[in-house]
């Protein structure tokens, strides 16, 4: 290699002594400092070449050449003219290579890192292709890349190159660091000399990462993460190889590399970030329109809670899952569903849960949702056991049905780096406000089925009852249906002995049951003793906490007794014997409802006991009942068939009249004064008086009835009258909605021997039933009154706001013609603001003017035979201006041969102008607008005109969304879509046109591709010859 230049050595040392007292000022500072230092070297250079040019020729001519001899001076311009610029590019090659030594490498690794960004989309390879560029670039000691991560809602360290992360620490998004990285937006340099004090907690920490140059990466809402690096390493080539040397310090280069690179890598992590979170959130979405989905295919409680937990499985990391309930009639929690580990405990389910276990029960009792990093610490704050040891995070909701809360679903993870996010809790909590609905109608479906099944057995026993006199057989056959109803492991009928009162095992089933036939029991000994003597049922679910329980059975059969039920037989006044359960199977407590169905059974068996007639008596009466209800169920669908307060009262007397077998009756409305009536039969013209006024509360049944809110009978004795002259027997039925009187219905009869009131408890129960549906025509009556007087405000409103707006147009419209004098260019301005509000307010009044009359019924149309053309003539001059105002091209295709349409001309250019105005909004500028119609059969309505005129407006707007077109014909709607509402309009539009064209016999319907562009098609009938 040729030696360097004394003065070039010269330069390289001046540089390298600027680069150490300026490398690290801004890029232009820099720039400055080289060309100053290239052009001192130029000028020093060359002041001592002419020195020595001068110097050298005096010696050669052996006498002195003056400085400013002229050939001397234009040799030396001709010497610099040569050599002045190889001189100039060689120094400035020399400066630029010292100071901006190790740009070029940055550089090159800032231009491969974006090449790659390009073809990497996953946040796995866009942090490793980081670390690589990092690492080669810069050999820190130490590297780590921390992203923010939106599940556990803290920063992360990404993972190496052992594809494990390279830190265990985490920070929380709320941690002072973090904090003060979010707040910096440069390189930062953070080591425990420079420590700031709100740091001061984050010491060791922080000195565990064993970085000291952190680097914020910042995305346009958060920190996205940041870059720690410790000190980077120097390079040096030995033998053909790099090998890594000592430490050395961030030059100003080296940050500006990791600024740029930081930066880029920032946007391509918040992209697939994004990229994720939507991700994510689809299949969170889809999860829960699978679990929807599922609720509604399949009712089996078991299989809803599996469905739940699957489902829950796949979008939360979660070891535990509890669905714990409350069984508010008998005041405890149990589990219907526990995994933990992974595993499903079904030993646990079902089973009464201890007081205060858990946070569940705190969820329930305070109907919110509770999030917590360390289960057992929040269990310990809370001053509950835990249900469960090894669980950190942990987050219940509450299971909501309506405003009932009827348990909690919660969920645990037993990985210590694990949390959940607000965010997850929010999911959990749509997932459980699924499950509590799902969960309330598979009870209902199981107690449906569990009453069914009662009934079965019940109606079945009942059937035996009357077809057998066989009582052992029926006995044993009651008690098995109790026992196995209940669910219980085995049971006892006991009957007393007259003569010595002790009670005899008569029937028995369980493991033990041949051992206890005929065994005797002391008198009031035990839990059924007490039933006995009591005259009570007997519920005992912990028998060895209880000084009642008799433990001699169990001593003798080897039995394990843990819960009693036991009802007394009892036929009237006399209890005869016991019926008895023992041991729930699925481990639950006996309850109240447990005894009300066993007391069924007891009575039952009391009646086979007794005598068979006692059957033929209840199966009546239950048939009767039944027929009542079926009856009742007739009435009710009559009832709810219309609105018409009339009618209703018709029906209810109708059915009053049937039933009570009266001569003559009435029904009417209590009103202050006496009573309306609505309906009547049998009085012929006896109560023509009384159509237009108030019958009076002359009789005293009737103001007793009024006064009490009771039914009255009475036998109206010599000289007593009823508004039937010959009546001898009155009812008179209160119609009550809640605590008041709203009706009477008076049945009279002429014998005196019958009962016109029939059955006064049915009489009773239909007023209750025509209560209700005549209440709800009055409701449905001010209602409709309510929307008259809404509709007829509405229109008033409009019509008085349309004087004042043409005055304002009017004027206006002078003031902008200059009628009154010149304005100026801002008086034009306010001027065209005036009239384009007016313009929009006198279509809103319009609009509203429309929709009122619509509604009210009360537009009227003038159908005529009209030439489509004519229309769409209007139409388009109509519109002119706002399609020019846009350069927008509109076509109308129309055949020849279109035949004349049936329709109102005015409403129908209404109809269009208002379609091809919303095309006109929502198609951009230089767009296409096409108006088409030809002549078909009517395939869109086959109750419509057999031949119709179709009618189609089709644009090249920017379309409709699907979530927007289940709305479009709706009043006020108004779409989401920015672009769709940078349009003006009140969204009464389209109601209004779909409202005009059924009017005229024809149908509206739209397509439409998002983005893409809307085609709306009418219909209007052919006109008639």
């Amino acid at each position: 290699m040729s030696q360097s230049h004394p003065f070039t050595q010269l330069a390289e040392r001046i540089s390298q002594i600027s680069y150490t007292l300026l490398g690290s000022k801004p890029l232009r500072t820099g720039f400055l400092l080289r060309r100053g230092i290239l052009y001192a070297l130029l000028s020093i250079l060359v002041a001592a070449g002419y020195v020595l040019l001068v110097s050298g020729l005096s010696l050669i001519f052996g006498e002195f050449i003056a400085a400013n001899n002229p050939l001397l001076i234009g040799l030396m311009v001709l010497t610099l003219a040569v050599l002045l610029t190889p001189l100039r590019s060689r120094l400035q090659q020399g400066i630029d290579a010292l100071f901006l030594r190790g740009q070029g490498a940055h550089q090159e690794h800032i231009q491969d890192f974006t090449q790659e960004l390009t073809r990497v989309t996953e946040l796995s390879g866009i942090l490793r292709t980081l670390r690589d560029h990092i690492m080669n670039a810069l050999t820190p000691g130490q590297l780590h890349i921390y992203v923010y991560d939106p599940l556990n809602d803290r920063y992360l360290a990404a993972s190496g190159e052992d594809d494990r992360p390279t830190s265990d620490i985490h920070f929380g998004t709320n941690n002072p660091f973090v904090e003060t990285l979010r707040n910096a937006h440069k390189a930062l340099f953070i080591d425990e000399a420079n420590l700031p004090a709100r740091l001061q907690s984050e010491k060791v920490r922080l000195a565990l990462l064993g970085a000291q140059l952190f680097i914020p990466l910042s995305g346009n809402e958060r920190l996205i993460g940041w870059l720690a690096l410790g000190a980077p390493r120097s390079v040096d080539r030995v033998g053909g190889e790099h090998r890594v040397g000592a430490a050395r310090n961030y030059t100003g280069q080296d940050i500006t590399f990791l600024n740029l690179l930081g930066d880029q890598a920032a946007l391509a992590i918040e992209r697939a970030q994004v990229v994720f979170d939507l991700e994510r959130r689809l299949r969170e979405m889809n999860i829960l329109a699978r679990v929807a989905q599922g609720v509604n295919i399949t009712m089996a409680f078991d299989d809803i809670l599996e469905l739940f937990y699957a489902q829950t499985k796949q979008i939360l990391p979660l070891d535990d899952l509890h669905l714990t309930l409350y069984d508010k009639a008998n005041n405890y929690f149990y589990f219907a569903f526990c995994l933990e580990n992974d595993d499903r405990l079904t030993d646990r389910e079902n089973i009464p849960l201890p007081p205060n276990q858990g946070l569940s029960q705190e969820v329930i009792h305070n109907r919110h949702s509770i999030l917590s990093e360390d289960y057992g610490r929040e269990c310990q704050t809370r001053g509950v056991t835990p249900v469960t040891s090894g669980v950190y995070a942990w987050a219940g909701v509450p299971l909501n049905a309506g405003v009932e809360t009827i348990g909690a679903l919660s969920v645990g993870s037993r990985d210590a780096t694990s949390v959940y996010t607000p965010r997850q809790v929010d999911l959990i909590q749509a997932i459980a406000d699924q499950a509590a609905g799902a969960i309330v109608k598979a009870r209902l479906l199981q107690e449906t089925e569990r009453r069914a099944r009662q009934l079965t057995t019940l109606n079945e026993i009942t059937r035996q009852l009357t077809s057998t006199l066989e009582t052992e057989p029926l006995l044993q056959n009651i008690l098995e249906s109790a026992v196995g109803i209940l669910n219980c492991e085995a049971g006892s009928l006991f009957l007393v002995d007259e003569q010595t009162d002790e009670m005899i095992f008569k029937v028995t089933v369980g493991p033990v049951a041949a051992d206890l036939i005929g065994q005797r029991v002391p008198a009031g000994s035990g839990i059924v003793g007490k039933a006995v003597q009591t005259r009570a049922p007997v519920i005992v679910n912990n028998v060895q906490a209880t000084s009642n329980w008799f433990s001699a059975t169990d001593q003798d059969t080897g039995f394990v007794t843990r819960a009693v039920l036991a009802v007394p037989l009892q036929i009237k006044e006399r209890v005869i014997g016991a019926l008895e359960v023992i041991n729930r199977k699925d481990g639950r407590p006996l309850v109240e409802e447990d005894q009300i169905l066993l007391a069924a059974f007891a009575g039952q068996a009391a009646v086979a006991i007794e005598n068979a007639k006692l059957y033929t008596l209840t199966d009546q009466e239950l048939n009767a009942r039944v027929e009542e209800l079926s009856v009742m169920q007739r009435i009710d669908r009559e009832l709810n068939a219309s609105l018409d307060v009339a009618r209703a009262m018709r029906i209810t007397l109708d059915w009053a009249m049937r039933q009570s077998a009266a001569d003559a009756g009435l029904i009417g409305i209590l009103e202050e004064g006496g009573v309306r009536v609505m309906a009547q039969q049998g009085y012929e013209e006896m109560l023509l008086d009384y159509q237009d006024t108030l019958l009076p509360l002359n009789q005293p049944a009737m103001r007793a009835a009024v006064e009490t809110g009771q039914p009255q009978r009475v036998t109206l004795e010599a000289g007593q009258r009823g508004l039937l002259p010959e009546a001898r027997q009155q009812a008179i039925v209160p119609v009550r909605r809640e605590a008041n009187v709203i009706g009477l219905i008076c049945l009279e009869s002429t014998s005196p021997d019958s009962q016109p009131a029939g059955e006064v408890n049915f009489l009773t129960r239909l007023s209750d039933h025509a209560a209700i549906a005549i209440a709800n025509a009055q409701l449905y009556s001010a209602v409709q009154a309510a929307n008259t007087a809404k509709s007829e405000f509405v229109s008033l409103v409009a019509h008085e706001l349309k004087n004042p707006m043409t005055s304002i147009k009017g004027y206006a419209e002078l003031l902008a013609a200059s009628a009154v004098g010149p304005i100026n260019v801002m008086q034009t301005n306010f001027l065209k603001t005036i009239l384009s509000n007016v313009e929009r307010m006198n279509t809103l009044v319009s609009d509203l003017n429309d929709i009122s009359k619509i509604e009210a019924g009360r537009l009227r149309l003038e159908f005529k035979a009209i030439a489509l053309s004519e229309v769409l003539d209007e139409v388009t001059r109509s519109s002119k201006r706002q399609i020019d105002e846009k350069k927008q091209a509109i076509a109308v295709m129309l055949p020849a041969n279109l035949p004349k349409i049936w329709a109102d001309a005015t409403r129908l250019a209404q109809v269009l102008i208002n379609l091809v105005s919303n095309a006109n909004k929502h198609t951009p500028e230089a767009g296409e607008i096409t108006i088409g119609a030809e002549r078909s059969s009517n395939q869109w309505d086959a109750e419509g005109a057999p031949q119709v005129v179709h009618v189609w407006v089709k644009d090249s707007g920017i379309g409709i969304s699907l979530e927007d077109q289940k709305k479009i014909f709706q009043k006020f709607f108004r779409s989401e879509d920015q672009k769709a509402r940078e349009a003006p309009g009140t969204g009464l539009g389209l109601n209004i046109t779909r409202s005009l064209i059924e009017m005229q016999g024809g149908r509206i319907w739209f397509e439409s591709e998002f983005r893409q562009g809307t085609t709306f098609h009418i219909t209007i009938p052919v006109a008639e010859g």
